[in-house]
């Protein structure tokens, strides 16, 4: 469930390349983008974030894998085919069986998600273990493998609440308090290495004293306003309830990896993550930065994925 500020990651991230096309699913068109070669690397991102907040880190891969990242439907260029309703993990997971199957065929792939994305990920191991050789599920919040699953429900409500009363800032605002996160792309920087080049600032950013930002920036902050909206009034509601199907994880072929930021300790997400891993009977790894570090420290990010799946 990303919700963290993207704006310097935008304005400093690489760009569009490689192939961009559309499939459509039942109930919606999928926006995708695919770079490289080698075998398919799917990458998932979770909450209000697109296709192109992924951009930075996926290039970094393209020179081994096939990377394929997608707007999740209902999102920025993936529009859905009727009016907005309620949105299931299990839905999406099939979205990103269908696009594996489009781009993959019946090779299995890698799968990344982040957040929210990282729960998708999850599901489509469950599902469909024949798709994915290994998942990287970082920080999926999974807030029924938390000591306080109880309070959850409630407090999505409420969220939910505020938004329809008095709109997403004031939600936002409350989600972000329970969820304990300070994690911001400007400011997430290990203070040892300096951050990576997504970090930097390869680009002004809004509201920097340097000018107007780039049209591509400006295009993807409006994106992102509606996806804020989208999130809150119809995916925050039915994910956070969303519970993994732990037998079938456990059963899967495919080498479940969950995943944590190293500087996330003691935020719910990581709390499941390492929930999760306490379930599934494995260790969770540790990436670089907090619940958003795949934008700012890409460079660490692409290391440890090349690692993780070199072997599987």
């Amino acid at each position: 469930m990303q919700t963290n500020d993207p704006t310097a990651t935008m304005a400093s991230m690489s760009m569009i390349s490689g192939t961009t096309a559309t499939l459509d699913v039942p109930g919606a068109t999928l926006h995708y983008q695919v770079r490289g070669s080698g075998p398919v690397l799917l990458m998932i991102c979770g909450g209000i974030y697109d296709a192109d907040l992924l951009a930075d880190l996926a290039q970094r891969l393209a020179d081994q894998f096939t990377v394929v990242t997608y707007d999740r439907r209902g999102n920025s260029r993936s529009p859905l085919a009727g009016p907005p309703v309620p949105q299931r993990i299990e839905v999406h997971a099939d979205d990103a069986h269908l696009l594996l199957s489009a781009v993959a065929g019946t090779d299995p792939a890698y799968v990344f998600g982040n957040s929210s994305g990282g729960q998708i990920a999850l599901d489509l191991a469950a599902s469909h273990p024949e798709q994915v050789r290994a998942v990287v599920a970082h920080e999926p919040p999974l807030f029924a493998l938390l000591p306080d699953a109880d309070r959850w429900p409630g407090l999505i409500e409420g969220v939910l609440d505020v938004y329809r009363a008095d709109g997403a800032g004031p939600a936002l605002a409350i989600f972000g308090a329970a969820m304990g996160m300070s994690d911001d792309p400007r400011g997430d920087r290990d203070p040892e290495d300096g951050g990576d080049s997504a970090d930097r600032g390869a680009g002004a950013g809004p509201g920097d004293g340097a000018g107007a930002p780039p049209p591509e920036v400006v295009e993807m902050m409006a994106r992102l306003q509606a996806n804020t909206e989208f999130f809150l009034g119809y995916e925050a509601p039915g994910f956070s309830g969303h519970t993994a199907d732990l037998a079938a994880l456990r059963a899967a072929s495919s080498t479940i990896i969950p995943a944590v930021g190293r500087d996330s300790a003691g935020e719910p997400p990581h709390q499941a993550a390492l929930a999760l891993a306490e379930q599934l009977g494995v260790d969770a790894i540790v990436l670089p930065g907090g619940h958003g570090g795949f934008g700012s420290h890409a460079d660490g990010y692409a290391a440890e994925l090349r690692k993780l799946f070199a072997s599987r």
